[in-house]
Formats: structure tokens, sequence, C-alpha cells
């Protein structure tokens, strides 16, 4: 056998390695068991930004957003930029159901705290001119089920 079929063979093996250990999984898991043994509706959210307002959008979430869904009964999941598609931000958020979860964006959306960050960290534009939602239930198969 030949030295590419080996770094081949080498780089699944890692891979497989990094999806087991990925934290995905485990956050997957904690959401699971918050809910004592009850299925939590995972809901991924796409956000498109207009060119250059990226690291904006990121910053609102770093520093106001993540603690605002918190607040209001929703679990950050796991966040990402991807590598392809600049200009966007994907996340994973979980709630107890749906019910929950438009009780929780309702919630949110009239707090005065993000009103208040939603305005100041716009006053040079808006940070978001697409917004994408997918709410989705584990399959028994997934990983942390």
């Amino acid at each position: 056998m030949n030295r590419n079929f080996w770094l081949g063979v080498a780089g699944g093996l890692l891979a497989a390695v990094a999806v087991l250990q990925f934290p995905l999984f485990h956050a997957a898991s904690a959401a699971q068991e918050s809910t004592k043994g009850k299925t939590m509706l995972y809901e991924l959210r796409t956000y498109y930004t207009p060119e250059g307002k990226l690291d904006e959008l990121n910053a609102r979430f770093r520093n106001h957003t993540m603690k605002l869904f918190e607040k209001h009964g929703m679990q950050n999941i796991m966040y990402w930029t991807p590598v392809d598609k600049p200009n966007t931000l994907i996340y994973v958020i979980a709630h107890k159901d749906k019910a929950a979860a438009d009780a929780s964006w309702a919630a949110f959306r009239s707090d005065p705290e993000w009103q208040k960050v939603a305005e100041e960290t716009q006053r040079n534009g808006k940070l978001v001119d697409k917004v994408e939602s997918v709410y989705m239930n584990l399959t028994d198969y997934s990983p942390g089920h």
C-alpha cells in the first residue's frame, strides 16, 4: 500500500476522533439532560449580514445577545461562521418546545435591554439583512440522544 493510502486512513481516523469529541454533541447532551429526559426543540438560525458587518454582529452576540437568550429561556448550543459564505452567522439554540420558543422570542423582542442593545448596535447601519429559522427535533439515532 502506498503512502497516500495511509495518509488518507490517518486523516479519516483523525476526523472520526474530532467528530466524537466535537462539543456540539456534549452541548446536545446537556440540553437534553436539562429537561430531565424530555427532548428539546432545536432552532437553527442563519443570519446574513451586510458587507463588513459580521464582526459587529458577532460582538453583539458575544457581549449581549447570548446572555439575553438565556435570560428568556433559550439555551445557547453552538455558533459558527461558515468558511464558504462570508457575512454569515449560523447558530443553534434549544427550547423546551414550540410554545416555549414562541414565548421566549416574544419576551426577548419586548425586553427593554434588548431594544436598547439593538438600537445602539445599529447606529451605523443594520447588522442583519436576512434571517432564516428552522425548528428541528433530534432523531433517535443522533449522538447524545
